[in-house]
């Protein structure tokens, strides 16, 4: 399903330079700007422009879906998902043995009524 253009969260900037970013604020849709999941539970109607007729000039045409990056973006996904899981047990640990480092350590308080 293409972008909803009438869901709450969807925001559409033109800039300068004639580029258009289209986006899902909150960022519930991954294939943004090209498509919205299907049954999105996030969806909601917009209801302060529900009866008026959009111009051009608001709603850019939406792009064309390349087809060269539909499984690269999976592939890029689960290697940085591979990576993360690889590294983040041994930064958990370091993490939490510094906390107890500091949580160990003596710390000097500042007496305020000596100067």
């Amino acid at each position: 399903m293409a972008m909803r253009e009438e869901c709450k969260h969807f925001q559409s900037r033109s800039y300068a330079n004639g580029e258009t970013a289209r986006f899902c604020v909150l960022g519930a849709a991954p294939d943004q700007p090209f498509s919205c999941p299907d049954s999105c539970v996030m969806y909601e109607r917009r209801f302060a422009d529900v009866g008026w007729d959009h111009g051009t000039l608001v709603s850019p045409p939406t792009p064309t879906v390349p087809d060269s990056t539909a499984g690269s973006r999976e592939d890029v996904l689960a290697a940085a998902s591979e990576i993360v899981g690889a590294v983040a047990p041994q930064l958990f640990e370091e993490r939490r043995a510094q906390l107890e480092v500091d949580k160990n350590k003596s710390r000097r308080r500042w007496k305020f009524w000596e100067r």
